[in-house]
Order: structure tokens, then C-alpha cells, then sequence
């Protein structure tokens, strides 16, 4: 099954979304297999997987003030954070061309990254102390993502500022393709950076998800 099939018959049931039914068409005595149970199954395989060290890219769904996020990580760290506004579909596609065609949905190695995202949305932690991949980013675009968690919570910089900061002064325009390419929003913070007039500028999730980030941090 590949990547985008197995999205398909998995992030339309939400993790721990199950309401107990069992609603397949009876065909000849037999229940068709509701989403439920074909994310069950996707989940067993992807710890078997895991367990033989055969799983390279993880992934599940949460649910969060800013619509359904994916979370993907490799054995090295979380390496995606997606937008629905993405298509997790192509997400997950993309995953599979850059990184490896091994990827299951799995919870387990992603457990410590949703916990800290509903502590983050709870307004519990300021900070994220996860282990990442930065592997899908290179060059200046991963020196900007690797400054990123130095703009403290609940504070901005702009582009211009953080061009400075790593070096660069002029090279404005680039810190605003290195946050629009950012490969995991919300927990390298690239909603944080604005446009020199205080604008929010372009963002992943799209400005009105830049806006709740901002504004939550604002309220803590």
C-alpha cells in the first residue's frame, strides 16, 4: 500500500476518535471494515514495523486550535509538522520520495511530540524538548530554522532582524523562504517572524492559523 492510499483509508478517523459503532455495510453476513479498523490495523503494522527496525518515517494525526496537524518522525527526530491546508496526502508522498518509501502510521515514536503540542495549545510549555530531523532543509534555509527557537515565546522578530542575527543582513527575502519552507511550523516557530511594518506576512498554515499562534501566546 503506499503512502498516500494508506493516508487515505487512516487520517479521516482522528487519533482516539471512535465512537464504539461498527458501521460497514453487511455484505453476505460479513461487516466491511470501518475506518477504525483499518487505522487499528495500519497502527499494528506500523509497531511490528517498528520493532524489526523497519519503520524510517512514522506518522499520526492530532487535532489542535489550528485544524488537524500531521506529525511525522524518523529515528533521528520529528522531522514534519503539517498543515491539512498541505494535503497530508502529498505530505506523505513527498516523505516517502525525499526520505524513504518505509513509512507506517505509528504512534508510539510520535507520543512525546503530541503530548507536547497539547501542553503547547494548553498553554503549559513555552518551549519543545524534542529531538528533530532537519534533514528535508539545507543551507541558509536550515541555519534560519535552527536560529528560529531562539525568538523566546510570546515575543516577534522580523525578517530583517533575524537576517541579521544569522549573519546575513541583506538577506531578508531568504529568512521569508526559509519560514514559508519551514518543515515543522508551531514547533520551530516561524509564525514569530513578521514583516518589517508589523504585518503577519505569508505563513504555512495560512495567516488566520498565524494569527491564533500569536494570539495564544500572547494570552499565557
Amino acid at each position: 500500500m503506499t503512502p498516500v492510499n494508506h493516508a487515505q483509508t487512516t487520517h479521516g478517523s482522528r487519533d482516539g476518535a471512535h465512537d464504539g459503532t461498527h458501521d460497514g455495510a453487511d455484505l453476505g453476513g460479513r461487516l466491511e471494515p470501518t475506518a477504525y479498523d483499518v487505522s487499528r490495523l495500519h497502527e499494528r503494522l506500523g509497531a511490528a514495523a517498528e520493532a524489526e527496525g523497519l519503520l524510517d518515517v512514522a506518522y499520526r494525526t492530532v487535532d489542535s486550535p489550528v485544524g488537524p496537524l500531521l506529525l511525522a518522525a524518523t529515528p533521528t527526530g520529528l522531522v514534519r509538522v503539517a498543515y491539512e491546508v498541505e494535503g497530508f496526502d502529498a505530505v506523505l508522498t513527498t516523505l516517502a520520495a525525499r526520505i524513504s518509501p518505509r513509512v507506517l502510521r505509528s504512534s508510539r515514536r510520535l507520543d512525546a511530540a503530541a503530548r507536547e503540542l497539547e501542553e503547547y495549545f494548553d498553554r503549559r510549555r513555552t518551549t519543545f524538548d524534542l529531538p528533530l530531523d532537519l534533514s528535508l532543509s539545507s543551507g541558509f534555509r536550515q541555519v534560519v530554522q535552527r536560529y528560529l527557537p531562539q525568538i523566546a515565546y510570546g515575543h516577534t522578530a522580523t525578517y530583517g532582524q533575524v537576517a541579521r542575527d544569522v549573519g546575513n543582513p541583506r538577506a531578508s527575502r531568504a529568512v521569508g523562504t526559509a519560514c514559508a519552507t519551514n518543515p515543522l511550523p508551531v514547533v520551530v516557530p516561524c509564525h514569530r517572524v513578521l514583516r518589517g511594518d508589523g504585518s503577519l506576512g505569508g505563513y504555512l498554515g495560512g495567516p488566520e492559523a498565524k494569527r491564533t499562534l500569536l494570539g495564544l501566546e500572547r494570552a499565557a
